[in-house]
């Protein structure tokens, strides 16, 4: 009696083996382009977020909040302080817009909610009590302190000129590992960047100052530690001409004009993680 042969043969092996690596060649770029669009949508989602909480801000002040560079303060920074406070337990109508969270004077009478008495030992109200927000919820706001401290992990090792302790609103696309004040760990995006028009102007480059973060910019340039990965919105040449040429509306013809002049543009680096290039994710354009 003969055998029956039972198994697969060489042949039908490989070409099984073929047919697995052609699908699974076809189903990984398919996956990908889902986790992608995915993440875009939750970006705007966060960005909507946002400007409902600046536009709360706005209804309480009379203004969106500033975005200029001041010394070792940002416009990410500002931003982030406005929506939810300095301390993260929401704004003070005193602020003087210090990354030291001190007033006017020098003193902690805005963002200190324990204190008690003045310099003169004199009894002072709880500054918590005139707090305004959080305009926007902790939960949903990916924040992060902006440098790393002596008892806790930020996002970067080196701020350059911005003050560490810190915080600012990071985009959704978390790529880095941050370890909590708790030990948890979690994944932050790039910072996103704020710029405030100055309605005041009639020219592009009056309107939005790229000064206002390119301190961010370039501290993300010099984490990322590689020479392709340059951020175009860095780049200096011609007084920021790329940076305009960015942020111009391409309908109007008659001169350089930007998108949404009479408000605030935001800017997520993307995907790629580098500010400037075609997968960023703005407040603005299409």
């Amino acid at each position: 009696m003969k055998r029956k042969k039972t198994g697969m043969t060489l042949v039908e092996l490989l070409v099984v083996l073929g047919i697995i690596a052609l699908l699974v060649g076809i189903l990984i770029p398919a996956l990908t382009v889902v986790q992608t669009t995915a993440r875009e949508t939750k970006q705007h989602a966060q960005f909507s977020a946002i400007d409902l909480a600046l536009t709360a801000y706005k209804n309480d002040f009379g203004d969106y909040p500033p975005s200029n560079m001041t010394v070792d303060y940002c416009g990410a920074q500002k931003m982030t302080e406005a929506i939810v406070g300095w301390d993260l337990l929401g704004f003070h109508p005193k602020t003087a817009w210090r990354a030291d969270g001190l007033d006017i004077a020098g003193g902690s009478s805005s963002y200190d909610p324990a204190q008690t008495r003045d310099n003169n030992n004199n009894s002072v109200p709880d500054t918590f009590d005139e707090r305004k927000g959080p305009y926007l919820e902790l939960a949903s706001d990916n924040v992060f302190r902006l440098g790393s401290t002596t008892n806790r992990q930020g996002l970067f090792l080196d701020t350059g000129p911005l003050e560490p302790a810190t915080y600012v609103i990071c985009d959704v696309f978390g790529k880095q590992k941050i370890r909590l004040l708790n030990g948890q760990t979690v994944s932050a995006g790039a910072p996103i960047l704020y710029y405030r028009a100055n309605t005041s102007e009639k020219i592009i480059t009056g309107i939005y100052n790229p000064l206002d973060n390119d301190a961010i910019v370039q501290i993300k340039e010099l984490a990322d530690n590689r020479g392709d990965r340059r951020h175009p919105l860095g780049w200096s040449d011609n007084n920021y001409e790329y940076f305009y040429d960015y942020i111009r509306d391409p309908k109007i013809d008659v001169r350089a004009w930007p998108y949404k002049p009479d408000s605030y543009i935001l800017i997520s680096a993307g995907a790629d993680g580098i500010y400037g290039t075609s997968d960023d994710i703005c407040n603005f354009g299409n």
